[in-house]
């Protein structure tokens, strides 16, 4: 009688092995993402202690002028304005952090590994240049954008348990104060800055990225100058602004494209959708034009992290 034999089959390093082509192809990247985020706790931490301070500082200005926060839920004139600016001020407060954030890291993110002479290690990995700079680039446009949107409706929903409690304290009916936080609407409109920020700031991060990956020393000043000289020289020569117009624009023209801009001293609109213009952003030839000058720039960092030496 024939019997099974117990002894498993041995497999050696020449031993073909299928793995699904997608799997090995995003493997190293999901891998190198974690690396980030292990390596730079400032993507956690920063937007974290700025949402924990704005709602401490929202809790110490409500008890500092309980009186006044009061009678601003109880006039219907200014009701809508105390509903909806600390919302928007915890928005706008963690959005920037992000961006700071982001174009901090993107300085060091290639310029560190070179200093601490670490990228001899990295590359001694099987890890392309390409997949490590676009881990690298994830952070910035992936990563931190996910985090800040969570934080925010962290922060938000704070702040709305805590206006419900003031309401209730002061017999205010919460069925008045409700309809006016429509918190899923808020969120829709969030996310969508949140992107728009993203896609909009990708050139700048885009820039950044290079810098870290050319600069031996003084990255910021690297990063700083040359756009400075640029303006200067503009000034000088032509006396026009046409190039500080256009960084100025870079900075914060990604809401005037994406909402509808208030008018001076006008009220939050009832409908947080209602100031959304996503055609007017998709349109917008700046959105094109940067998302160009960014895939340039990270080539040129992807090239320049192949070719420079540790520092």
């Amino acid at each position: 009688m024939n019997t099974q034999s117990n002894v498993t089959p041995e497999y050696s390093l020449d031993t073909p092995q299928i793995v699904p082509a997608a799997v090995a192809a995003t493997r190293p990247l999901l891998w190198s993402v974690r690396r980030e985020l292990w390596e730079n706790n400032s993507i956690f931490i920063a937007p974290l202690t700025v949402a924990v301070l704005f709602v401490l500082g929202f809790v110490i200005s409500i008890l500092h002028e309980w009186s006044k926060m009061h009678a601003m839920l109880a006039d219907p004139l200014t009701q809508q304005t105390a509903l909806h600016f600390p919302f928007h001020a915890a928005a706008f407060a963690l959005l920037l952090t992000s961006f700071i954030t982001g174009a901090f890291y993107c300085l060091d993110a290639l310029y560190g590994e070179r200093r601490d002479r670490s990228v001899l290690f990295w590359k001694s990995l099987p890890v392309s240049d390409l997949t490590t700079v676009l881990a690298k680039a994830c952070i910035p446009f992936v990563v931190l954008p996910l985090i800040t949107f969570a934080m925010i409706i962290v922060a938000q929903t704070i702040l709305f348990l805590l206006i419900t409690a003031i309401a209730l304290g002061n017999g205010i009916s919460t069925a008045v104060l409700w309809p006016q936080l429509p918190l899923w609407k808020m969120w829709i409109s969030l996310l969508c800055a949140v992107v728009s920020s993203a896609l909009w700031y990708a050139p700048i991060y885009g820039w950044l990225l290079l810098v870290s990956s050319y600069a031996r020393r003084a990255t910021f000043l690297w990063a700083v100058l040359p756009p400075f000289a640029l303006c200067v020289a503009e000034k000088i020569a032509f006396n026009t602004s046409y190039f500080g117009n256009l960084l100025s624009f870079r900075l914060t023209g990604w809401y005037s494209q994406a909402f509808t801009p208030l008018a001076q001293g006008g009220a939050s609109p009832a409908d947080p959708l209602a100031s959304l213009t996503p055609g007017r952003f998709l349109s917008t030839p700046g959105l094109w034009m940067g998302l160009v000058f960014a895939a340039i720039f990270f080539a040129a960092a992807v090239q320049l992290r192949r070719s420079r030496e540790p520092i």
